[in-house]
């Protein structure tokens, strides 16, 4: 029998915004992306249109993006490996308005070193904002990268009142 994933494509503070959920919660939240990847990222899925059994999680995201720093109940459907959990279990932890390093991850979780593993997973993460991916900096406090692009990152961490002008550069085109 296969899962359904039920998806919503609404504007957001931050643009074109996709949430996609299944019954036990929100499974996706990206950014200028179409509802046909879902397909690709959930092979095996049926993936609907949502008939308004999300819309309050959809509005409580919608919110939560214009909000960054306040928290949420939203429920969530992480997926993931056992490690992935563990990680985004830790940017959980990250207090609103502040940042940590790839290595600073790793060694909360008992694996210094394991920089590369912990941004491999901090960038498999599917629910953007909500697992808070946008909160992990580079080592010399620069913004690293971001599926949605670094100028998102920034309004985000702005938002939540982290100061980036250490990295502004970067967003100097």
């Amino acid at each position: 029998m296969s899962k359904t994933i039920r998806y919503a494509s609404v504007d957001s503070a931050l643009g074109p915004m996709l949430v996609a959920a299944s019954d036990k919660g929100v499974c996706r939240l990206s950014f200028d992306e179409a509802p046909g990847a879902l397909a690709t990222l959930f092979p095996g899925h049926d993936i609907v249109p949502d008939d308004g059994r999300i819309a309050p999680w959809v509005e409580a995201a919608r919110q939560k993006v214009a909000s960054p720093q306040d928290r949420h109940d939203i429920p969530l459907d992480r997926g993931g490996t056992p490690f992935q959990r563990a990680v985004w279990d830790e940017l959980d932890k990250i207090p609103a308005g502040e940042t940590r390093s790839y290595g600073e991850i790793a060694a909360a979780l008992g694996k210094p070193g394991a920089e590369r593993a912990v941004g491999s997973a901090n960038g498999a993460n599917r629910i953007a904002v909500l697992i808070p991916c946008h909160r992990v900096v580079r080592s010399d406090g620069s913004l690293g990268g971001y599926a949605y692009g670094l100028e998102r990152k920034a309004k985000l961490l702005e938002a939540e009142g982290a100061s980036v002008a250490k990295t502004q550069h970067l967003l100097d085109f």
